[in-house]
């Protein structure tokens, strides 16, 4: 195989754009969350999801919503979490700390964002884990 033919290749079937993980994901992510013109979102079915997976969602769906120009910042304070998905400061921090302990969040001084290269396997196992709550 010509170097060349190896580089094409590399570009074409190996290469992350994750620029595009949020349009790759969209119809998973539309099941699983809404945003509103303000830029908060609502998560859907919390009531069948574990806290840390409430998190993660709310997260992911700040990043759709910075993407559509609905608020300045993929990084969201612990208030706004807490207050948005109905989680006491209590139970929310450990969840936080979990999270950020296994690579899941970036950030620091009371705020997170979801990393980007984590969005498609988080959405395919919630979408999963729900999908058998039917």
């Amino acid at each position: 195989m010509k170097p060349n033919n190896l580089k094409k290749r590399i570009e074409e079937e190996m290469t992350a754009n994750y620029a595009n993980m949020l349009e790759k994901n969209f119809d998973i992510a539309k099941t699983l969350l809404r945003i509103t013109p303000s830029g908060t979102v609502d998560v859907l079915r919390k009531q069948d999801l574990q806290g840390t997976d409430k998190i993660l969602l709310y997260l992911i769906g700040k990043r759709y919503a910075k993407e559509a120009g609905m608020t300045d910042s993929e990084y969201v304070q612990n208030k706004e979490l807490g207050d948005q998905l109905g989680i006491k400061r209590g139970s929310m921090l450990p969840w936080i700390k979990s999270l950020r302990d296994a690579g899941f969040l970036d950030g620091s001084d009371g705020k997170q964002a979801i990393k980007t290269n984590l969005i498609e396997s988080v959405l395919l196992r919630i979408s999963a884990t729900l999908g058998d709550k039917k």
